[in-house]
């Protein structure tokens, strides 16, 4: 069941264009829809979305199964929560649901922290400091920035978004950033502990390119802070209000906008005032 099935058995409780605003879909796309032929709806489907519209996205899995059994539809919070999660839709929570970028690899072998204690670099291109961050896509969904950073200007020398963080992700960012810049051996390439940096793929690459790995010690974000400082920025920039993309690919352009054309190009950075 699509979106589209969604708004047409809702369409006696809320407008169209409301419906078609609150699920980020086009009107125009939906009478487009509504002209073909469509299978007639399963109840407890059809139930379970007047539902969720009448209690404002306010029901979960947990409520909205004890409605349904109420109204005589027998489904578990399996199926309900399967529903739910290929329609994009997601009740409200008090405690928001953020994914976490961050995982680590106990088995992986690491080098040392070597920023510590040493002075900050006073030249381009001696430190990259890389991190991922999310970014939210309407409908619940998350989008995965990640970057390498050089320490000393704080430009982004590469970057890329995508829906997953595989490694595949940091080695494609790093293959950008090593072919625009001349870079001497022995320059530091910087990052956390997670799965990601650590892999021998990333590990091996990093090598190739003659460059010296440091990672954060295990339990100290703060080793990191310098690559993950403007994320917050970022968001509260590209993303006001709690709002989200439309789209990965919205997303894309809004992120290729801010960082090469804003971010490294005009803003000024409070730590080089």
């Amino acid at each position: 069941m699509s979106r589209y099935q969604f708004i047409q058995d809702c369409t006696e409780l809320w407008p169209v264009q409301v419906l078609c605003q609150v699920l980020g879909v086009s009107c125009a796309g939906y009478y487009q829809w509504r002209g073909r032929a469509q299978p007639a709806p399963v109840p407890w489907q059809v139930a379970a979305q007047a539902a969720f519209l009448r209690h404002a996205r306010r029901y979960g899995t947990r409520r909205l199964r004890a409605k349904l059994r109420a109204e005589g539809h027998a489904v578990g919070r399996y199926a309900l929560r399967s529903w739910l999660y290929r329609h994009g839709l997601r009740a409200l929570s008090t405690r928001p649901q953020r994914p976490r970028t961050t995982v680590a690899d106990p088995a992986a072998v690491v080098a040392e922290n070597r920023l510590l204690g040493q002075p900050a670099p006073t030249a381009p291109d001696r430190v990259w400091v890389g991190d991922i961050t999310y970014l939210p896509l309407v409908g619940g969904r998350w989008c995965y920035l990640a970057t390498w950073r050089d320490a000393c200007s704080r430009r982004v020398v590469g970057w890329h978004l995508a829906a997953q963080m595989p490694t595949e992700l940091v080695l494609l960012v790093l293959e950008r950033a090593l072919t625009l810049r001349q870079l001497a051996p022995g320059f530091i390439v910087h990052a956390d502990r997670g799965s990601q940096y650590t892999s021998a793929a990333c590990r091996a690459r990093v090598a190739q390119a003659g460059a010296v790995p440091s990672f954060s010690r295990p339990g100290n974000p703060s080793d990191n802070a310098q690559a993950e400082a403007g994320w917050s920025t970022l968001k509260t920039e590209l993303l006001p209000h709690g709002t989200a993309f439309a789209s990965l690919e919205e997303a894309r352009l809004e992120v290729a906008h801010y960082l090469d054309t804003y971010f490294n190009l005009d803003r000024r950075h409070s730590a080089l005032s």
